[in-house]
């Protein structure tokens, strides 16, 4: 059976003082593995919302997210912390790198609670791959900024993950990182074949990817 990302008239509300505040309308689309999306929208548009709620970090006020059939939402808490470990990947606009780790270190995290394999040969090959396999070794402080964001990337394929989530993940960088950055993960994207959503400000960025939508007001619409 082929992964499939199904997201079925979400909606997001949070409970303020004095008034309700709606900020996802139902949202629905599907991607299969293999297919990729960007998501672009002003700020307080709820990019960042229906990414965590993708992520299975914060449940959805209403609707349904499935991902190879399954529902994170209705998982006790052990088998959801190893489902979103084993089968989500994430790379958000700052690194999170942990400073007193390696590159390696960092890269072999989710690891350290998966299902057991040979991760440091894997952990390797996709430093190389990303262009880092001299500074395996260094820490975080030694890195440039887009260094650090191809570490983070690394760090989120190493389990081979159906979906893989990023949040403004070049954000930060300046041009050259920045193509770099997305080059990287449409390459590898094509590579593993897994489901990319990737949440940017960036229509340069947002261009690479096979789909293209946009957040007004809460509502996805298709560019």
């Amino acid at each position: 059976m082929t992964n499939t990302l199904e997201v079925r008239n979400v909606s997001k509300a949070y409970q303020m003082p004095g008034e309700r505040l709606r900020v996802l309308s139902e949202v629905s689309f599907c991607l299969n593995a293999g297919n990729s999306a960007s998501i672009v929208g002003p700020s307080g548009s709820g990019k960042s919302s229906l990414l965590y709620i993708l992520g299975a970090l914060e449940p959805p006020t209403s609707g349904t997210v499935l991902l190879g059939g399954r529902n994170p939402y209705e998982m006790d808490e052990r088998t959801l912390a190893a489902f979103r470990n084993e089968k989500i990947g994430f790379v958000f606009q700052d690194h999170h790198l942990l400073p007193q780790c390696t590159v390696l270190e960092n890269v072999l995290v989710p690891t350290l609670v998966s299902r057991p394999g040979d991760w440091q040969t894997r952990a390797i090959e996709l430093l190389e791959q990303v262009g880092l396999k001299n500074r395996t070794h260094h820490r975080p402080h030694e890195l440039s900024g887009g260094e650090k964001q191809r570490v983070a990337l690394a760090r989120a394929l190493v389990l081979k993950p159906e979906l893989v989530l990023c949040d403004e993940p070049t954000g930060n960088l300046d041009h050259e990182s920045t193509e770099r950055v997305s080059a990287l993960l449409h390459e590898l994207h094509g590579q593993q074949k897994n489901i990319l959503i990737v949440v940017t400000h960036n229509p340069d960025v947002a261009a690479r990817f096979g789909s293209q939508y946009r957040l007004i007001e809460g509502r996805l619409q298709l560019e």
